[in-house]
């Protein structure tokens, strides 16, 4: 097939939800933002700046990648739009994932930085506890938790 109807169907991302959503916002769905979007689903946990190495990765070396100032930017702004999350877990740079994912906890190893998701019902205790000592909402897919995994755990008792 050729013509019009061939272009439109090699870009069917221009024509999804996040096209809509910044169009009803007055912006454009540019290709920088497309592609942060597919590095932060790609690396499901990934800081900006290893977001940024991916982009820098896949476009290669003749390629041109977004600059930090680009990626930080179309964080924001897919964040605000409710497709990636930010956590925080500990020291540096928060990570990124795709809003698609299910709401999770992460639990970070302090001593070899593995990053596992759990279900947030783990914190259903505490976030009742919370909510009735303080009146605090907990923001359950904002939480980081910190310790030490089951191998390396094995490994100190060892």
């Amino acid at each position: 097939m050729s013509g019009p109807e061939s272009q439109e169907s090699t870009r069917p991302a221009a024509q999804g939800p996040l096209a809509a959503e910044l169009r009803s916002r007055g912006l454009r769905l540019t290709s920088q933002r497309q592609r942060v979007l597919a590095a932060v689903s790609a690396l499901e946990h990934g800081t900006p700046e290893e977001i940024g190495a991916r982009l820098r990765a896949d476009a290669g070396p003749d390629g041109a990648a977004p600059d930090t100032s680009t990626v930080y930017r179309a964080l924001e702004l897919l964040e605000k739009l409710g497709l990636v999350w930010h956590t925080h877990l500990g020291k540096g740079a928060p990570i990124y994932h795709a809003g698609q994912q299910h709401r999770h906890v992460h639990v970070v190893c302090q001593t070899c930085g593995e990053i596992s998701s759990v279900d947030p019902g783990v914190l259903d205790g505490a976030a009742e506890r919370l909510g009735a000592d303080l009146g605090f909402t907990l923001d359950v897919g904002h939480v980081a938790l910190s310790g030490t995994c089951r191998a390396c755990t094995e490994k100190e008792n060892a």
